[in-house]
């Protein structure tokens, strides 16, 4: 079973930055669309970042605009998160997805997953 592994995460604090990174087990993400979302305790899955395979666009969700950029390294056949200005209710597990064509930012069209990367931003 084709999955992804996330990582990058940790304890950073208010103010901070982080650069999450998402590959694959078993294929290059370059023609896959990639989404990065994240999950808080008790609360549901939401969007962050979502980059077309087609031809690279990208959708930011509301939570984290503006400090957040999503990008691809080619040549390793990743995606990258780089996230800015970290605040504690950016707290939460952060997934990535892979759908073959883009259809939504949405987690529910996101088929493969990645076990999910811890980021907490405290002082």
């Amino acid at each position: 079973q084709p999955h992804l592994v996330e990582s990058g995460g940790g304890l950073v604090q208010p103010g901070g930055s982080l650069r999450l990174s998402c590959a694959a087990s078993e294929f290059s993400l370059n023609r896959h669309a990639i989404g990065w979302f994240r999950q808080a305790p008790e609360k549901e899955r939401e969007a962050v970042a979502c980059i077309t395979g087609s031809d690279g666009s990208r959708f930011y969700g509301d939570a984290m605009k503006g400090r957040v950029t999503i990008s691809r390294d080619s040549a390793l056949g990743t995606v990258l998160l780089q996230m800015n200005s970290l605040k504690p209710e950016d707290t939460g597990v952060y997934y990535c997805g892979a759908q073959g064509v883009f259809r939504t930012c949405e987690a529910s069209d996101f088929g493969v997953w990645g076990q999910g990367t811890q980021v907490t931003v405290s002082s």
